[in-house]
């Protein structure tokens, strides 16, 4: 897969998810909507963590966000299980609009290469297969935080 295909589709993507999150206001970013099982608060957490397992750790690169993010946005995590302050919106917002960059800037003219964690659930191979399952994850959470969104008004 082309470089600048796999990174613009990524960028779009991304881009399209913070354009919808950024001007939520502060009192509707920890709502669970009815319905739901997490806040807006923590599918851009999630997202940022997710991004950042598939992405680096797979290919055996070190990871770029804190560890403590997985205890509050990892796979089976949710808000009402938090014990302390998740990370700030503005710094999760700032981290996400980087990432894509970073991804970018570590990854480019290596898709083709082999992931080093070869027992991964996207059963991805490459560099760009890992990607692509990434941008399909987020084109899903792209779709639940848009629904979150009509129902917070």
């Amino acid at each position: 897969m082309r470089d600048g295909y796999i990174f613009g589709l990524m960028l779009r993507t991304r881009s399209n998810i913070i354009q919808k999150v950024e001007k939520l206001p502060e009192e509707k970013r920890n709502v669970i909507p009815e319905g739901f099982n997490n806040s807006i608060h923590w599918q851009i957490g999630h997202l940022l963590t997710v991004t950042n397992l598939i992405a680096f750790q797979f290919a055996g690169k070190e990871s770029v966000i804190p560890e403590s993010y997985k205890t509050f946005f990892g796979n089976g995590t949710k808000p009402s299980d938090w014990t302390e302050e998740p990370p700030a919106w503005d710094a999760l917002i700032e981290e996400l609009t980087q990432q894509c960059k970073l991804i970018e800037d570590t990854f480019s003219g290596k898709l083709q290469e082999p992931l080093t964690m070869k027992e991964n659930f996207a059963k991805a191979e490459t560099v760009d297969e890992a990607l692509f399952v990434n941008i399909n994850h987020e084109n899903s959470h792209l779709g639940m935080i848009s629904a979150m969104l009509k129902v917070l008004g």
